[in-house]
């Protein structure tokens, strides 16, 4: 059972950010169609990026015969979502209502 923290944890690293919007765009991906996207990384890391992923609950790898095929696991990050992201909005809300002020207010 991952822990509650296991999801941010997972968000910090950039790697596996990136790892997430490629299944973003894409339905499903192999292990090894990911680690393509990332020249500079070993396949090793690749493989222990999908692990903490997994482990966060973030992605979901099924079995294809000797492959497996990542997606992402899209109820995880509603959870994120709802759970605190959503907490911001109000301030994007003002922010922008702000903005808006400021564009439509006349020149003097």
């Amino acid at each position: 059972m991952p822990k509650p923290n296991d999801a941010y944890a997972a968000l910090a690293d950039p790697t596996r950010r990136a790892i997430l919007g490629l299944l973003r765009d894409r339905e499903t991906l192999t292990p090894n169609e990911i680690a393509s996207h990332f020249p500079q990384v070993s396949r090793a890391a690749v493989s222990k990026h999908l692990g903490v992923l997994r482990r966060a609950m973030l992605v979901h790898a099924t079995q294809s015969g000797r492959e497996q095929h990542y997606r992402l696991q899209t109820s995880s990050l509603a959870e994120i979502y709802e759970g605190w992201l959503a907490t911001f909005a109000p301030l994007w809300d003002e922010s922008l209502a702000r903005l808006r002020r400021q564009v439509e207010q006349p020149d003097d």
